[in-house]
């Protein structure tokens, strides 16, 4: 089906991104693709790191991260924590949007508000601030519900907008990217402040940045002038078409072509260790499952199900055949490169099938169940290809699932749909935006909780609350030894609990041509702030 072209309509912006091939000699044109789409144009439409890493050229934070992912000023020039509840923020001055518009503190309270608003997907970050007060045009003062003493590490997506241009476009509440509020302005159309500007939007088939000739950040690498973005959902075409020159980058490759890259001159892989731990997780809230074959009861709400689920997947047999020994197996959430992980709770459960189908047994299940997976086949590294290794090796105990892949977009609509997470059983994968443990504590393992905006993301409904209570402890604790000491804690009781069947910290597997030039940051965000083509 033809996708009919959302163009900007803002005349201002058009003109001004057209003016960065004024008088110039050739234009520098980036190509580039992933394997799905960005899911949306506003920035707290989906908590996603490839969407909002994307938005990221477009849109911008107080503070951001650089290639090793420290904090660094960006709408913010200074900041300080004052009191242990307290943040003064000094906005740069002279930013402006891209239709020209001046940035003030109005649009740092307004953007806040509206994470906070019925379609956001980012209300776990609006909820790290009690208030925002007004000092002036330049400073903001922010009030926390608690001490927080990594507010700049949390706020790092959290993208400011222009207030005027929301209320001129009617887009003062977020974008239900699960519900029905698709027609969103912001869903379509964009205006940030970063080194970008969104041109054309065609969804799921191609998106033009250019060059903002107004950008505030005069030293920042890129010779860059237009990005053209195309997702191409199958590995072998994403591949053959950066071999052939098409593509200048490309997202992810698959690992068993890493060599193939080596060896074909004019191209290469650029792989590295992730932040993002890929898992699988149970529904262990309905007293009756959605999507399985037995009926009247749950039996994810049974420790040894969950336990006989996680001894009879071998991380190792996944790691060597699908992943190429390019992951880390895990036993946890979190990375290795994540503040807080320990080998101590961070190892992968034993692989024991036999102990699996004992476990069975005595849970009342000796011949097993049905139960449908829920797998992207277009967010993670070889998502698909996993999720069918963890359905065969349950096959093995006698657990049948019927497996259920479909599109990135697709599967969050469903997983995250507004009505209730409906999964019976489901991968998701997860990187900590501020790099540290509480991140993750806070949305995967944390119970469900509306008013604290705690687990979020926590699609299965894990609960214990001293796992709760030691994340109130650790979000506020600012003794870093005390700190780790709780984490550990922490991930202890959701290891025993079997919440989770972690599976392992993905590899960042990128592909360039020759000459092009980026930084592969271990968040997997392609930050075109760095990009330079030849």
């Amino acid at each position: 089906m033809k996708i009919a072209t959302v163009l900007l309509r803002s005349a201002a912006v058009i003109a001004l991104a057209g003016a960065v091939f004024a008088g110039a000699a050739e234009a520098k044109t980036l190509r580039w693709s992933y394997q799905g789409d960005a899911t949306t144009m506003d920035p707290y439409g989906l908590n996603e790191t490839f969407t909002l890493g994307f938005q990221g050229n477009i849109y911008e934070p107080l503070v951001g991260y650089d290639a090793k992912l420290q904090p660094v000023p960006m709408l913010a020039e200074k900041w300080e924590n004052p009191e242990p509840t307290k943040w003064v923020f000094h906005l740069r001055k002279g930013v402006t949007f891209h239709d020209g518009s001046p940035f003030t503190a109005d649009d740092v309270i307004f953007s806040w508000k509206r994470t906070l608003t019925e379609g956001s997907d980012m209300k776990g970050y609006g909820a790290k601030a009690k208030e925002i007060r007004k000092i002036d045009d330049h400073t903001v003062e922010v009030i926390t519900p608690t001490p927080n003493p990594i507010l700049e590490r949390e706020w790092s997506l959290f993208y400011i907008m222009s207030k005027t241009w929301s209320e001129m476009n009617n887009t003062t509440e977020a974008t239900n990217v699960k519900g029905s509020n698709q027609g969103n302005h912001a869903n379509r159309a964009a205006n940030g402040t970063g080194p970008f500007v969104l041109t054309e939007r065609q969804p799921d088939s191609k998106t033009v940045l250019k060059r903002f000739p107004n950008y505030w950040d005069k030293s920042i690498k890129t010779n860059v002038d237009e990005v053209v973005f195309t997702p191409v959902s199958q590995p072998a075409t994403r591949v053959a078409a950066l071999m052939s020159g098409e593509l200048d980058v490309i997202q992810p490759v698959p690992v068993q072509d890493w060599e193939r890259l080596e060896q074909t001159k004019g191209v290469k892989p650029l792989t590295g260790a992730e932040a993002r731990a890929i898992f699988v997780s149970f529904d262990q809230v309905r007293d009756e499952l959605k999507y399985s074959d037995v009926k009247g009861k749950n039996p994810f709400k049974d420790v040894r199900v969950r336990a006989a689920f996680v001894h009879a997947v071998n991380l190792e047999a996944i790691n060597k055949q699908i992943m190429r020994g390019s992951a880390v197996p895990l036993g946890t959430l979190i990375a290795p490169e994540v503040n807080g992980f320990d080998k101590s709770f961070g190892a992968p459960y034993p692989y024991d099938p036999e102990k699996s189908k004992k476990l069975l047994a005595e849970a009342g299940y000796p011949n097993g169940f049905t139960v449908t997976m829920d797998c992207p086949n277009d967010r993670y590294v070889n998502d698909e290809k996993v999720c069918q290794a963890v359905a065969g090796m349950l096959a093995k105990v006698g657990v049948k699932i019927d497996l259920l892949a479909q599109t990135k977009g697709k599967y969050f609509g469903k997983v995250l749909a507004q009505a209730g997470y409906d999964t019976s059983f489901y991968m998701l994968g997860w990187t900590p935006s501020s790099i540290d443990s509480h991140n993750s504590l806070l949305n995967l393992a944390g119970c469900r909780n509306k008013e604290t905006q705690s687990g979020l993301f926590n699609l299965g409904g894990y609960c214990n609350p001293k796992v709760d209570e030691l994340t109130t402890k650790i979000g506020a604790e600012t003794d870093q030894a005390k700190r780790n000491a709780m984490i550990k804690e922490a991930w202890e009781i959701v290891r025993a609990d079997y919440g989770y069947m972690p599976l392992h910290a993905q590899p960042m597997s990128w592909g360039v041509r020759e000459g092009v030039q980026v930084v592969q940051r271990a968040d997997d965000v392609l930050d075109l702030r760095s990009a330079v083509v030849p």
